[in-house]
């Protein structure tokens, strides 16, 4: 086994780290491995989803707020953290959607933005890199782009005639794709809070989910990880700004969730070496 396995999470906002694998790599670092989350922007034009914190917004900015929860969400998870430095998209809204801001991280042209990820790649020199779909997770803007800067950048890093100045080339072995908010999870969550009696969060996502495809049927890889939800937790509950702690993030209760769904699941999308499906580990092949 090599002497430190790496693995590097890269994420669109602040606090995307914290709700889309983080009891994954809260395990891996309890287990030595390094971990670096990487944070494509900065998160600036998210909504203030908890209304305790609008009056710290106001006082303090959006900007020194956002990265003070960061700072603390990856204290939590033991992580090293790098910002690329990217203006948020923001999520925009109507019918038809009006433009992006022009100098936002989705609406800047792919091979201006690649570079920042390539020099992270080539510094860190991960083993297994995780992120988003081709969809995003969602139809967030920044979250596709985070896929295709991804995509790119672990293309670019390999390719010894890239930007040499960025650093010596490096080939990532695996890359997989974040898919835990699967409709069979959320189903099997929402059917377990209604068993229990409990009034269930999930019944207005299971509506708005018929005509859209359940990612569970992508599933690769499923990582145990139920010890580490609550860290997990923790981990959200520093975003202050985008978590409710009264909100449905917390509605289900944790041992429930440790005992219905006590996995974090993945996509293997690319690799280098001979994977076999299914898995329930990253490192699968580079152990």
């Amino acid at each position: 086994m090599p002497e430190s396995l790496r693995l590097m999470a890269v994420h669109a906002h602040p606090d995307d780290e914290s709700s889309k694998g983080a009891a994954t790599t809260a395990k891996y670092v309890d287990e030595g491995v390094d971990v670096m989350v990487v944070t494509c922007t900065g998160g600036e034009r998210g909504d203030i989803l908890n209304p305790a914190m609008r009056e710290v917004v106001e006082n303090e900015g959006i900007d020194a707020v956002r990265q003070r929860e960061m700072a603390e969400a990856a204290r939590i998870l033991k992580v090293s953290h790098a910002w690329l430095g990217f203006e948020d998209s923001g999520f925009p809204e109507g019918d038809p959607p009006p433009p992006l801001p022009p100098e936002s991280f989705a609406a800047r042209p792919l091979e201006e933005v690649t570079p920042a990820l390539v020099r992270a790649l080539r510094e860190f020199r991960p083993h297994v890199v995780t992120t988003y779909d081709e969809k995003g997770g969602y139809p967030h803007p920044d979250h596709v782009r985070t896929h295709e800067i991804t995509m790119a950048a672990v293309r670019e890093a390999a390719d010894g005639n890239y930007a040499p100045e960025l650093g010596e080339p490096h080939q990532v072995s695996k890359i997989y794709y974040n898919q835990q908010f699967s409709k069979t999870r959320v189903a099997t969550l929402h059917e377990a809070m209604l068993d229990a009696g409990l009034e269930s969060p999930y019944a207005e996502w299971l509506e708005n989910w018929k005509d859209r495809d359940d990612n569970f049927q992508r599933v690769t890889t499923r990582v145990h990880a139920a010890e580490y939800f609550p860290v997990r937790d923790q981990a959200l509950r520093a975003h202050a700004t985008q978590i409710d702690p009264d909100g449905p993030w917390f509605a289900v209760p944790l041992p429930m969730q440790q005992e219905v769904w006590p996995t974090e699941d993945f996509e293997l999308a690319w690799s280098i070496i001979d994977a076999q499906a299914p898995e329930s580990d990253l490192f699968a092949g580079l152990r």
